[in-house]
């Protein structure tokens, strides 16, 4: 059985569930396999400069932060409160792919990485579309350096990246964060679908195997 995480590096909601994901993934760890995959939730095709949003995304990080208890750090506060100054075009695609490459070498710390890459963004103010910006979790992991910029930028993880997206369409998920429980290849149980704090998670979690 699986857990699958659904969520996009660029989702402010995904970054304040974290914290109950990760507890998701400590308890239950030893019943259930755990696999995140990356939603392309901001794409090429409708790229806009973050001024575009700014305002919104502010708006949405104090609600982030009212309901779930996670800090946005200051530097990445700066640009949404001074995005006209900023640099920034927001785009899933390369930390879906840097993602894809993470997980090849951490199969089962997959939960754990998506949320480095989200405090790298949310926490520390790195620009997830700077290839700089994984630098540290290369480090922290010892993952060489050359090797993972290869791939980074290499057409297949690329296509790695987008077939993760394509699954997600077909899992039909309608908003981020989203979360099934995976009985078997046909059996697919909802357990969370935008912010859902951790007993609500675990009493679905057990409800469905109670049942089978």
């Amino acid at each position: 059985m699986t857990i699958i995480y659904c969520y996009d590096a660029y989702c402010n909601w995904c970054f304040g569930f974290s914290p109950v994901m990760q507890k998701v993934n400590e308890n239950f760890s030893r019943r259930f396999a755990f696999e995140v995959l990356s939603a392309g939730m901001i794409l090429r095709r409708n790229l806009l400069h973050l001024r575009a949003t700014a305002d919104y995304m502010l708006e949405t990080c104090k609600k982030v932060e009212a309901v779930t208890g996670v800090v946005f750090g200051n530097d990445y506060l700066w640009h949404i409160n001074n995005s006209s100054d900023s640099d920034w075009h927001p785009d899933s695609e390369k930390p879906a792919i840097a993602l894809c490459i993470l997980k090849e070498y951490f199969q089962d710390n997959q939960v754990a990485l998506a949320a480095d890459l989200q405090h790298a963004l949310y926490g520390e103010g790195r620009d997830l579309c700077d290839d700089e910006a994984y630098r540290h979790l290369l480090h922290k992991y010892i993952i060489p350096e050359k090797e993972f910029y290869k791939k980074l930028h290499s057409k297949e993880y690329k296509e790695k990246a987008h077939q993760e997206f394509a699954l997600v369409k077909q899992l039909k998920v309608t908003g981020y964060p989203f979360v099934l429980l995976q009985i078997s290849a046909s059996k697919l149980y909802q357990i969370a679908n935008g912010y859902t704090d951790y007993d609500t998670i675990v009493k679905r979690i057990n409800d469905v195997i109670g049942h089978l």
